[in-house]
């Protein structure tokens, strides 16, 4: 995979360039600092992260903190809301992508919610 980072004529990265330790406590612009636990959970369920998963989980559970349900709609309506620019269609993927992987369910009225499984692991803290 291309990584705009390392040089494109083969040589290798600077050897004065160090890793700090504290390289980890830098987070994406717009991120909150809950989503270390959105980062577990997919973890614990076999998935990558993804700023798109992040922010689908994300806006699930802000939605269920308001006793509201989204669907595919009100999912795509907040991301927008919060100026990250989705598409429709890859919300749509991303929400079926979390159901087929059981992080979360799509319940009988359209809407998504988090497993029950998914709930616990957020919540094992």
């Amino acid at each position: 995979m291309y990584n705009s980072q390392l040089p494109s004529d083969g040589s290798q990265t600077p050897q004065s360039v160090s890793m700090s330790s504290h390289t980890g406590n830098f987070t994406q612009r717009g991120e909150r600092p809950g989503n270390e636990r959105i980062r577990v959970l997919l973890k614990s369920f076999g998935l990558r992260t993804s700023l798109i998963r992040l922010k689908v989980i994300d806006a699930l559970l802000v939605a269920a903190q308001s006793d509201r349900r989204l669907g595919v709609r009100g999912v795509h309506s907040q991301l927008l809301d919060l100026d990250v620019p989705l598409s429709f269609l890859s919300v749509r993927e991303v929400l079926k992508r979390l159901c087929a992987e059981g992080v979360i369910t799509f319940n009988a009225d359209k809407s998504y919610s988090l497993h029950p499984q998914a709930a616990a692991v957020l919540n094992h803290d």
